[in-house]
C-alpha cells in the first residue's frame, strides 16, 4: 500500500476526503483524514484501476479488518488488526485459483498457530 503523509506538500495537516491520482489518471487511493490522522475506511487501488486493498484506519492506526487482491480482482489474503495497529484474529491466503492456502492465528501481533488448506497443523 502507498503510504501516505497525514500533512500536504505546505506541511499543513490534511482532514477531510482525500484521493491520490496515479500518474496514468486513475486513483491511487481513497480516504479521509482527520486533523491530519487517517480515519474510516481506506481503499488503495493498482494502477490498472483495480483495488489492491481495502480496510480501516483509527486515529492513523491501521484497524479492524483488511482485503487484499490480486490484479485480476481475486481475492488474495483476508486478515484483521487489533486497536493497536497489530494482526490480530485469522488471516487466511488464497491462491491465483481462489482457494484457500493457509490460515494464520495471530494474538495481538503475534502468531499462534497456522494450519495449511488440506487441515495440516504446522505450529
Amino acid at each position: 500500500m502507498k503510504a501516505v503523509a497525514g500533512t500536504d506538500e505546505h506541511g499543513r495537516p490534511r482532514h477531510g476526503v482525500f484521493r491520490e491520482i496515479f500518474k496514468n489518471g486513475k486513483i491511487a487511493c481513497e480516504g479521509e483524514f482527520d486533523h491530519g490522522r487517517k480515519t474510516g475506511i481506506w481503499t488503495y487501488y493498482l494502477a490498472n484501476g483495480s483495488v489492491k486493498a481495502v480496510g480501516g484506519y483509527r486515529d492513523d492506526l491501521i484497524v479492524g479488518d483488511w482485503r487484499w487482491y490480486r490484479e485480476n480482482g481475486q481475492l488474495m489474503q483476508t486478515g484483521s488488526f487489533s486497536d493497536d495497529g497489530e494482526k490480530h484474529g485469522r488471516w487466511r491466503r488464497f491462491d491465483a485459483d481462489g482457494e484457500l492456502m493457509d490460515e494464520t492465528l495471530f494474538e495481538h501481533g503475534k502468531k499462534v498457530g497456522s494450519q495449511s488448506a488440506r487441515g495440516n497443523k504446522e505450529t
